[in-house]
C-alpha cells in the first residue's frame, strides 16, 4: 500500500527496493506503509542506496503523489 498522507515530521524506514536505471525506490516506515523516492531525494548525494538500509524521510506531495524525500541513513547504518 502507497500512503497518502504528507506530513513534515521525519518518519523512519527500510528501503525495499531500488532500481539504480531508473532512480525509483520504495521505503516502508515502521506502520508498514509504503513511500516512493526518486534517488534525488537521497541526501547525500550518491545517488543509489542498497535494499534493507534503514534511513529517516519527509513525506511531500510532488507531482501530484506524495513521495519520501530527504533521504538520509538513520542511526548505526552506514552507506553499504
Amino acid at each position: 500500500m502507497v500512503s497518502s498522507s504528507v506530513s513534515s515530521s521525519r518518519h523512519l524506514g527500510r528501503v525495499v527496493s531500488f532500481d539504480e536505471a531508473s532512480g525509483l525506490g520504495i521505503v516502508a516506515d515502521a506502520g508498514g506503509e509504503s513511500h516512493r523516492f526518486h534517488c534525488i531525494s537521497i541526501a547525500d548525494g550518491t545517488r543509489t542506496i542498497a535494499v534493507g538500509t534503514h534511513v529517516s524521510f519527509v513525506l511531500a506531495s510532488r507531482h501530484g503523489d506524495v513521495e519520501a524525500i530527504d533521504v538520509v541513513y538513520a542511526d548505526g547504518d552506514a552507506q553499504r
